[in-house]
């Protein structure tokens, strides 16, 4: 019987290491998912991670969450009325060369910080 123990000892293991080796560098997009459909914007705090940057090994999921963030709400200002900082524009960025529409983004016109 302490066969199926260790087996599934083994399998916890291993999970427990897939686990710490899935988090990357960099962070996800708060996309407000608390709110369907948000009246403003709200500052990104974190790089994009890998999972949105890695090319044909990025998340798909992950991009497409990105990807329909930007083209819904886009244009909208930002909750706290102040302009995108440079964390936001590196999201921005992403989406545009993800193929995003230029037209779903505000106008450059504040300066990154």
């Amino acid at each position: 019987m302490k066969a199926p123990r260790y087996a599934c000892l083994g399998a916890l293991l291993a999970a427990l290491a897939l686990t710490g080796c899935s988090s990357g560098h960099g962070g996800s997009l708060d996309a407000q998912s608390g709110t369907p459909s948000p009246r403003c914007l709200v500052h990104q705090t974190k790089e994009p991670a890998s999972r949105y940057t890695a090319g044909s090994r990025s998340d798909p999921r992950s991009v497409l969450e990105l990807m329909h963030y930007f083209t819904a709400n886009g244009t909208k200002t930002y909750c706290d009325g102040k302009p995108p900082t440079r964390t936001d524009h590196q999201w921005m960025d992403l989406y545009s060369k993800l193929g995003g529409a230029l037209s779903h983004l505000p106008a450059r016109n504040h300066p990154a910080r």
